[in-house]
């Protein structure tokens, strides 16, 4: 079985120990020749500033193909599409365009009143503005605000229909709700790529909480797994074997990229990568 492609999410930094946690991540998994690394957004655009300095620090210093999220989220189109404009003046002309999650004191999506309505409206601008690479949200479990199962794979279509080229999902727990996906999405006429986002746990108590809010199904066994693996001090281990053994899974039903959420702390997913056969190739040059 061949190693996979593999592509890395980072978040912006927020203060100067964070800045050292990203650059940290960056100089442990550059090595491993990602495809592409993407760097978020915070809830309601918060992090819109810090993303894009983050962004230019790691196409300009590291190397590396970045991919910026750009969200709908309490901004005008002018202004949006300004911000993609920059990352294009600045050389980076991969985006992962987004709707966005609502600031969290409003709890619900209200589009700027000069902004765009959805991601969709996003994409089609995007399309017309450059020659931008455009990666889109998937939800192989509906997504909260979905009307049912099926919402999920039709506005993923409506995605690719305004020009999306890639997919990446929401993160999962078992293969077999990626490949049940998969298959939905290719019977409604999806051809273009859909990559499966990997949440490598590294605190149980959190990505248990995490999953929930997202509408993510926690296994059973997985809940009494951690439970015990935290008594014993062997979560980290646990981890990676969970990990891996899924990406085997998803590998083996002929998925050739993965993509991780990092949360910035890359040993987890450096040790998950290393059990796959991906192994540093190239080491991260020098900041000038």
């Amino acid at each position: 079985m061949a190693t996979p492609n593999i592509s890395f999410e980072f978040f912006p930094p927020k203060n100067l120990e964070a800045s050292f946690r990203l650059w940290d991540t960056v100089h442990t998994l550059a090595p491993l020749q990602p495809r592409f690394v993407s760097v978020t957004y915070g809830a309601g655009g918060t992090t819109r500033t810090l993303t894009r300095e983050a962004v230019g620090a790691l196409h300009g210093s590291a190397g590396l193909n970045v991919a910026a999220h750009l969200t709908c989220v309490d901004a005008t189109r002018e202004e949006t599409l300004a911000i993609a404009d920059e990352f294009a003046a600045a050389g980076v002309t991969e985006i992962v365009a987004l709707r966005g999650d609502p600031p969290k004191e409003t709890g619900e999506f209200k589009p700027h009143p000069d902004g765009f309505n959805d991601s969709c409206e996003l994409i089609a601008a995007l399309k017309d503005r450059g020659d931008f690479t455009i990666r889109v949200g998937a939800y192989p479990e509906a997504h909260p605000n979905a009307a049912n199962e099926n919402s999920d794979v039709e506005w993923l279509k409506r995605k690719f229909d305004a020009g999306a080229d890639e997919a990446i999902t929401q993160f999962f727990f078992s293969a077999d709700t990626f490949l049940r996906f998969r298959d939905r999405c290719a019977a409604a006429g999806i051809d273009k790529p859909i990559i499966p986002g990997i949440f490598p746990i590294e605190n149980w108590t959190g990505a248990r909480r995490f999953a929930e809010a997202c509408g993510t199904s926690i296994p059973s066994w997985l809940n009494a797994a951690f439970e015990t693996a935290e008594r014993d001090g062997r979560s980290d281990l646990l981890a990676i074997a969970v990990a891996t053994e899924l990406c085997s899974k998803l590998m083996s039903e002929g998925v050739e990229d993965l993509h991780f959420y990092t949360l910035n702390r890359p040993e987890l997913t450096r040790d998950i990568c290393h059990a796959l056969g991906v192994t540093p190739k190239v080491e991260l040059r020098d900041v000038a």
